[in-house]
């Protein structure tokens, strides 16, 4: 009996041994099986990525904070003829900067400053406060008869109706001074008012150099660099797109017309319409150019903020203190800087599109956490300009960037958001162009002692190397 007792105990024994094993085996091969549906991982909550989001700027201001960037890679100097003593050209896809020139020298910008009109403008009918087809009353000291004898102008005049777009138009094309005048008080109820709010812009954009003392570019008191130029109409063109389109690509302006006429007036019909061009003379020579601005007064020499163009690859420069006797070979000297750089640009580089290539995040496993996934994800994704150092054309050298993808098989003991666990290379030929980390996109804690030990197990079935 007592021999019995013994083999019944070892059996029992043996039995939930096996038991426990085969339920140990399920338990693992169900843990194992979790591992097979990535698709099963939920997308990061707002507060999730909003961290993520702030994270990263702090970690890589330049790459994603900051307007205006260097290069990622090493170059040499282009040697460019520009006559203007400051000058910077810019990819504004990715505010990388291509040249410069004494970019930093404070210079008034002149009838430049008119784009900061322009963009509170643009600000204003975007948060629905104003329209474009407001009419907009005219201050007397907006009337053209009011302003100095050398001033750019629109025409405006007692008693007109006139639009807000008009007047956009007025900016852009004719550069009218009055035009500032109109807009700045319509906006802001005086002048004063308006460039206190120009300069606290200037201040929200970064731009440490620029000020303002009044709103059309006519004072010399004004002052910014070429750099914090190119820095504002990068971010004015890439917020307000339709500005291009509308207002700055326009090649002419004929006001006031008919309707535009004080009531006592319009029995002249169009009489009093004075036809101008758009002080812009490479909106009518150089290839893609669809804007932006020019500007002079003496102490200035003759400006330009300009942009082209071409294929779906947008450039701009700014050139200031453009020498000239006069306005013919202030023209004749912006054109042929403007037209050097922008050719050399289109030459020189192209853009590459990341997010056309690589996939927006990559799931990868992680054991011996609080989740089984993560997603990484890259930690920028800016266009990247490509320098033309092979093929026959800069569109043909983007053609040819290979992409190299580094990524753990899984990840142990859980994951910190926005820690670095793989990278992305970008290369032409030899040339790396840019290495981007991937980086985590939520936090996942360490689990226990336990999870920790089917962690280290799984960890051998999910490696692949």
């Amino acid at each position: 009996m007592e021999k019995m007792t013994r083999t019944h105990k070892i059996f029992i024994l043996a039995a939930a041994g096996v038991l426990l094993a085969a339920a140990c085996t399920l338990s693992f091969v169900s843990y194992i099986n979790e591992f097979k549906h990535p698709e099963r991982l939920a997308s990061p909550t707002s507060e999730q990525q909003a961290y993520l989001t702030d994270y990263l700027n702090q970690t890589y201001p330049a790459k994603r904070v900051n307007i205006l960037r260097g290069l990622p890679y090493a170059t040499v100097d282009a040697q460019l003829d520009i006559a203007a003593e400051s000058a910077i050209l810019i990819d504004t896809a990715n505010g990388c900067v291509l040249y410069e020139k004494n970019a930093d020298e404070a210079i008034p910008p002149a009838s430049i400053t008119k784009l900061f009109v322009m963009y509170i403008a643009f600000q204003e009918v975007e948060a629905g406060r104003i329209s474009l087809d407001d009419v907009v009353p005219l201050p007397e000291s907006s009337w053209a008869i009011n302003l100095p004898a050398d001033a750019s102008l629109m025409f405006l005049g007692q008693g007109q109706i006139v639009t807000l777009r008009e007047l956009m138009q007025g900016l852009a094309i004719a550069s009218g001074n009055d035009a500032a005048i109109a807009v700045a008080t319509y906006i802001s109820g005086s002048v004063k008012d308006f460039v206190l709010r120009m300069n606290e812009e200037a201040q929200k954009l970064g731009l440490k150099y620029t000020h303002f003392e009044e709103p059309s570019g006519y004072s010399e008191k004004n002052i910014t660099t070429a750099r914090e130029l190119a820095s504002f109409a990068r971010v004015y063109i890439n917020r307000y797109p339709q500005s291009i389109e509308e207002f700055h690509s326009l090649k002419e302006i004929e006001y006031p017309k008919k309707e535009n006429l004080a009531p006592w007036m319009k029995s002249r019909g169009d009489s009093m319409a004075v036809k101008q061009w758009n002080t812009n003379v490479l909106l009518r020579s150089l290839e893609g150019c669809d804007g932006l601005k020019t500007g002079f007064i003496y102490e200035s020499g003759f400006n330009i903020a300009l942009t082209a163009k071409r294929k779906g690859v947008r450039y701009l420069s700014v050139t200031m203190r453009g020498p000239g006797k006069n306005s013919r070979e202030g023209n004749n000297y912006r054109q042929r800087d403007g037209t050097t750089l922008m050719e050399w640009a289109f030459s020189s580089f192209s853009d590459y599109i990341p997010l056309e290539h690589i996939a927006p995040a990559y799931t990868v496993a992680v054991t011996g956490a609080e989740g089984k996934f993560v997603r990484l994800v890259p930690a920028w994704t800016n266009i990247i300009s490509v320098p033309h150092i092979i093929g026959e054309s800069a569109a043909d050298a983007a053609k040819q960037v290979h992409v190299e993808i580094t990524k753990p098989d899984f990840i142990y003991g859980g994951t910190l958001a926005g820690q670095n666990y793989g990278q992305i290379v970008y290369k032409l030929e030899n040339v790396v162009l840019e290495t981007v980390p991937l980086v985590a996109d939520r936090k996942l804690e360490r689990v226990g002692l336990w999870g920790r030990f089917w962690g280290l197990i799984a960890s051998r079935f999910l490696r692949t190397k």
